[in-house]
């Protein structure tokens, strides 16, 4: 979010905050740490496989994995209630560009329709190339459906959105800051921060990237420049995206459809949104959709994975600003010899978010947990790498506000393969990291303090 927009909501949003009561996360305690069964459900396409046959197909796809990873599974099944899907490729994508390539690619390549819900859709040159492709797919009769978040659409011209719904397009704004828009139903503090995008209902895109200029440029460890020999305005934004098809696009789906039929918008158009879809790989997921009204799921998630956490916890986090309990599993993890690394903004959009984040820094690494801080471009990716077999990439951040308050998506990636591509991309961020020691951050400016000191008052609502 850039200052402009974060000014503009805040603006909307400040009588809310004296109003609306505070919603807590889950109670570490009632997590479970104990699996209740020996297999994880498993979901195909023609149904749940019984015990015997997700025994059998989880043993062949996780030849090489260590006996951790089944109790895992179990584990955070019992935490979240999200069945397992198998037979799925899963390809990493990294930053703005190659991202912007792939779904470009895979709206030209639509034949039935193209399901687009994302947070931010500015108009800028991306934004409008983005929207003259989906209007010529419409042209070619292809249904196109977009949902797109009230709040991070405020500094997008209506008369873009007018344009596209002239062209054919079901453009859907949700949960509008006007409550003349939804009489009744006037929900501003919850917010669509979901990045979805499903073509023909056979391949699908989530991650952290939204449709924006700001995604233009690659980070600048992904391009040929050093970090000397740029300006900080020029850098790029560090994000992650991922590619899916498989049986597991139909989660994506109807995430997606779940969201338009909740806010009253009437029936999607006519199109084949759930085909039949075949294995096409051997990557085992968990596809987590979040909202207000649940039982922040992804927040569990990660909370079993760090709490069973034997060897690794690498995170990558745009906005971090944990709750207490996230803080005590890093910190036991880290005292029971595991290796917890985080990489955090050194450059932010974000400020504020920033500050409050910093006013646990002292905690964790006295607690051993290190700390490093990209230098070379603005952090927006939320991905993490736990034992090198689980991993999740989505467009939850590590705060209150999506665990908590926002519509949200991660997937969980179970599989080893696949967890050294994360560390890999990990490790490429550790080297253009800077390591924060704590001797260096108790002897920061009293400035930074108070800074981190309003952060934190603030942390619930930013």
């Amino acid at each position: 979010m850039n200052n402009k927009r974060l000014r503009t909501f805040l603006a909307f949003f400040a009588f809310i905050c004296v109003v609306a009561s505070c919603k807590t996360l889950p109670d570490a305690e009632t997590l479970p740490d104990s699996p209740a069964k020996a297999t994880p459900t498993v979901k195909t396409p023609r149904g749940m496989l019984d015990n015997r046959q997700a025994a059998a197909l989880l043993r062949k796809r996780w030849a090489n994995a260590s006996p951790d990873l089944k109790q895992l599974a179990v584990l955070e099944e019992q935490a979240t209630g999200a069945p397992l899907i198998p037979g799925n490729k899963v390809t990493l994508l990294f930053d703005g560009p190659a991202t912007m390539r792939e779904m470009m690619a895979a709206a030209r390549d639509a034949r039935t329709s193209i399901n687009l819900e994302t947070y931010i859709f500015d108009q800028d040159p991306i934004g409008l190339q983005f929207a003259e492709l989906l209007m010529e797919k419409r042209r070619q009769g292809v249904v196109v459906n977009i949902i797109a978040d009230g709040v991070g659409t405020l500094a997008t011209p209506k008369e873009f959105f007018e344009r596209l719904r002239a062209a054919g397009i079901n453009v859907l704004i949700f949960n509008p800051v006007n409550p003349l828009q939804r009489p009744g139903n006037w929900q501003l503090n919850n917010r669509d921060h979901r990045k979805i995008m499903v073509v023909d209902g056979k391949v699908g895109f989530t991650g952290g990237i939204n449709i924006s200029e700001t995604y233009a440029n690659s980070s600048l460890f992904r391009s040929r420049k050093k970090p000397g020999s740029v300006n900080k305005d020029d850098v790029g934004w560090r994000d992650t995206h991922i590619r899916i098809e498989g049986p597991a696009v139909a989660a994506l789906q109807y995430a997606f459809v779940d969201n338009w039929v909740h806010q009253d918008a009437g029936e999607l158009p006519q199109a084949d949104y759930f085909p039949r879809l075949a294995p096409v790989g051997d990557k085992v997921l968990r596809v987590l959709a979040t909202s207000p009204d649940r039982d922040s799921e992804i927040y569990k998630s990660m909370m079993v994975a760090m709490n069973e956490a034997k060897q690794s916890i690498h995170i990558t986090s745009a906005y971090f600003v944990p709750d207490q309990q996230i803080v005590d599993s890093l910190v036991n993890a880290a005292k029971r010899g595991v290796d917890v690394k985080l990489v955090l903004p050194g450059v932010s959009d974000h400020d504020l978010i920033k500050y409050a984040g910093q006013a646990f820094y002292e905690q964790l690494l006295a607690g051993g947990v290190k700390i490093y801080q990209l230098q070379v471009a603005v952090l927006h990716a939320k991905t993490a790498v736990i034992d090198g077999i689980w991993s999740t990439i989505g467009s939850a951040n590590i705060d209150r506000r999506s665990f908590i308050h926002n519509y949200e998506l991660n997937v969980v990636v179970l599989d080893p393969g696949f967890g050294r591509d994360m560390e890999a991309a990990f490790n490429e961020d550790l080297r253009s990291s800077k390591q924060v020691t704590l001797d260096q951050w108790r002897d920061r400016p009293w400035k930074d303090r108070l800074r981190e000191f309003i952060g934190r008052l603030a942390e619930y609502w930013i």
